[in-house]
Formats: C-alpha cells, sequence, structure tokens
C-alpha cells in the first residue's frame, strides 16, 4: 500500500469527486482541488469564510462549499474556474445545505426547519418547500434521481411528500402511521420508501410511491425501539439495528423477517472467525536512543499491531451503559452492506471496539474484528467485498474475505488520525 505527502485539512472535509478524478480538501476558508491520479493542485479557491460543509456535484463539474454561520453557499466550477455563485439566506440561517441529484440544484434547509429553499444554478428559480421536520433523516432521493421524499409535520402530524425532482412539483402527499418521524429512505430501485419512527415506539413502515402502505414491522413494544435502518444495494433486504443489540432483516416480497443477528458477548459460534488486535512495541537498542533519533521524529516508539486469530469461545469486551445518561450507549448505530449485497457490517455501541461481519447469504456470523480501541468508522470497497475501518489512531485496518491487516500510516508528526473517512474512490 503506497501513502501520498500528508495534506492539510479542516473540520475532516475531504472528499473524492464521483467520478474518482479530483479530490477535494477545505482548508479553513481555502478549497483545494487536486488530481488523484497525480495529487497536483488543479484548482484554489477562496471562501468568504470558514466551510462549515462541502460536496460534489453528481457530475463531479461543481463543489458547494456551506458557511453555516453566515447563512452563505458558495459553488465553484470546476470547467470555468472564474464562475462562481453565492447564495445568502440572509437572517433566516442555514442549517443544511445539499445538491438535488441532478447536480443544478441547491436545497437549503433553514434555522428551525421553517423552510426548503430549491435553488436553480441554470435558471435562477427559487422554490419554497414549507413544514420539513427536523429529524435524523428528513430528506432523501430515490437513486435514480427522479423523486425526493420529504418528512413534514403539521398540526402535530407526521406526513410525508413526494416531489418530480424535474420541476419539484408534488407527486404525492400522505400522512404516516407515526407518533413521531425519525427518518426515511428509498430503496436501491426506488420502489419503496421506509420509514420509521423515534426511538420510543417500534415501528419500521414500507410506503410505495403512490402512498400505499405495504407493510408495517414492529418487533416489540415498551421499550426503546429502532436506532438504524439501510438498505441492502439490491433491495432485497432492510436491516433494522435495534436498541435491545440486535439486527433484524426483512425480506423484499412479503416484508417479513428472515434472520435476526445477535451481538453476544460470548462468542460460541466455530464458523466465525475472530481477529484480535494486538499491539507491540519495537525493540530499542541503545544506539537508538541518541537525542537525534528521539528529536527528528522517528518511529521507534510507535506502536505496531497485528491480527491474532482466536479460537472460540471469545469473550467480546462490553461496557455497561450510564442509566442516568441520555442517548446511552447501548444497540445497533452502524449498518453498511457491501457493495455486492454479500455482506452486512455491524457496530453494537456498548461493544464499542468491535466490527461484526454477517454472511448475508448464509444469514450467519462470518467474522468478527476485535479493536483495542473504539471504532470510530468503517465503510465499504464501492467496487469489491473490502472493509475499511479506523479507531482514531495512525493505523488503517483492512478486512477481506481472504482475512485481516493492519496498515500503519506515515505521518509527519505521529498524530491521530481524524474519526472519520474520506470517501473511497
Amino acid at each position: 500500500m503506497n501513502f501520498s505527502e500528508v495534506f492539510k485539512q479542516s473540520n475532516q472535509l475531504c472528499k473524492v469527486s464521483p467520478d474518482g478524478k479530483y479530490l477535494a480538501t477545505c482548508v479553513q476558508y481555502r478549497l483545494v482541488v487536486r488530481d488523484v491520479s497525480t495529487l497536483q493542485i488543479l484548482q484554489l479557491y477562496t471562501c468568504l469564510d470558514q466551510i462549515s460543509h462541502m460536496d460534489w456535484s453528481s457530475d463531479s463539474l461543481f463543489i458547494l462549499c456551506a458557511m453555516y454561520k453566515r447563512g452563505l453557499v458558495q459553488v465553484w466550477s470546476l470547467e470555468q474556474p472564474d464562475w462562481h455563485c453565492k447564495i445568502d439566506e440572509g437572517s433566516i440561517g442555514l442549517v443544511s445545505s445539499r445538491w438535488s441529484p441532478d447536480g443544478r440544484h441547491i436545497l437549503n434547509t433553514t434555522e428551525f426547519h421553517l423552510r426548503v429553499t430549491v435553488w436553480s444554478l441554470c435558471t435562477k428559480a427559487v422554490s419554497y418547500i414549507k413544514y420539513p421536520k427536523a429529524c435524523q433523516k428528513g430528506i432523501d432521493f430515490s437513486r435514480d434521481g427522479c423523486y425526493m421524499a420529504l418528512a413534514e409535520r403539521r398540526d402535530c402530524k407526521d406526513y410525508v411528500s413526494v416531489f418530480v425532482c424535474d420541476d419539484w412539483h408534488l407527486l404525492r402527499h400522505f400522512e404516516t402511521e407515526t407518533q413521531d418521524l425519525a427518518g426515511l429512505e428509498w430503496s436501491p430501485n426506488g420502489c419503496v420508501l421506509a420509514v420509521w419512527d423515534s426511538c420510543l415506539e417500534y415501528k419500521v413502515l414500507l410506503y410505495s410511491l403512490d402512498g400505499r402502505l405495504l407493510s408495517t414491522y414492529s418487533a416489540y413494544e415498551w421499550s426503546l425501539g429502532v436506532k438504524s435502518v439501510t438498505w441492502s444495494p439490491s433491495s432485497q433486504f432492510l436491516a433494522i439495528g435495534s436498541y435491545d443489540e440486535k439486527v433484524r432483516i426483512l425480506n423484499h416480497i412479503t416484508w417479513k423477517k428472515i434472520a435476526q443477528f445477535e451481538h453476544i458477548a460470548t462468542i460460541n459460534n466455530t464458523k466465525a472467525v475472530v481477529y484480535k488486535e494486538v499491539e507491540k512495541r519495537p525493540a530499542v537498542g541503545s544506539d537508538d536512543l541518541s537525542l537525534h533519533n528521539i528529536t527528528i521524529g522517528t518511529t521507534l516508539f510507535n506502536t505496531q499491531s497485528k491480527y491474532e486469530i482466536c479460537p472460540p469461545p471469545v469473550q467480546v469486551p462490553v461496557v455497561k451503559p450510564d442509566p442516568d445518561r441520555a442517548n446511552p450507549k447501548i444497540g445497533v448505530s452502524t449498518l453498511a452492506f457491501s457493495s455486492d449485497s454479500r455482506y452486512l457490517a455491524t457496530k453494537n455501541d456498548n461493544m464499542a471496539s468491535v466490527v461484526w461481519v454477517w454472511d448475508m447469504q448464509k444469514m450467519s456470523l462470518l467474522a468478527v474484528l476485535e479493536q483495542t480501541s473504539a471504532v470510530r468508522c468503517f465503510q465499504w470497497d464501492p467496487r469489491r467485498p473490502r472493509l475499511a475501518l479506523c479507531t482514531g489512531n495512525t493505523k488503517l485496518y483492512l478486512w477481506s474475505p481472504a482475512g485481516c491487516v493492519s496498515v500503519q500510516v506515515p505521518t509527519e508528526d505521529q498524530q491521530t488520525w481524524n474519526s472519520c473517512f474520506m470517501t473511497l474512490a
């Protein structure tokens, strides 16, 4: 594995363009665009204030930079470096900014979620959408970019509006059977919209494009419920992570549960491979302890690590959550399918240092990765079944069906890594 030199960035704003040709990084109020193959700087843009959010358009021709504190959005063009656009939301404020799928419209959400403003870069037209709900995931676009689903709150009731993205006219508007809608997400094929309730009530609802309720799923009552929801890329499975430390898999034909994955403290499964990270420090001789070697920042005192395979039974480290604190660290908060829908990676919050990998063909546990530190995030390779994860140190960890590897990332001053990955190209 080869590594480039270290590039500066702020607020973890570093993204590869959708076509994989460019790398954009933000440093305070500057936007730097590099060629991925050569890492040479192609464009350098200066914004009016420190950048809070940055995003590529779907065709990789434009970059959006949002400055939430000032209610500003600036848009830059790669094809025409002299062209730029500024959107000022004024005193109404700005809390979110994102591209539409066509890469020619920008959706800004104002403070207190008073409205969503749709700005057109082509015609300079402006559209307003009222009553957006402040929830975990209140806006989602279908994979083909034709439709947008928006969660709304009116008269103490939850609604969903479906808009056509060509001209933003309202296609469907219907009330949902939720007490406090927490999020919605289109299936990758765009046929079904999943809607889930807040954690106080376990309820997942499946709606068709025309607003018909296809099915309702509830695993239990009178306890904290849904914590995370995700579709498989094939649209065949809907994975639901719950506060009871279990993942439930629904199928796309009957919308019934076909599998349940449990995150147990003692792993007795002989077919699952448990990889445990083991750290060690290199032996240091007296010749290496010179003032020169210490001051130049060598790797004399860097901790090296590798994976060891542990035979069952294996005891997984569990942290008991504090019942007196809000948002308890318990339950399945992170779900991610591989690009081929073959594998599902999960993380249970009270087992923060462990990543679980499940085989979706056999519906069974395939591998467990136990790290020495809490896992900050993980992400699948978009082209092959390969999982990358990080724990905030100077190492990158990779898993594939062939095994696990720990890679030391060279840095200038050996500072710890940020908690988020750059989007994989």
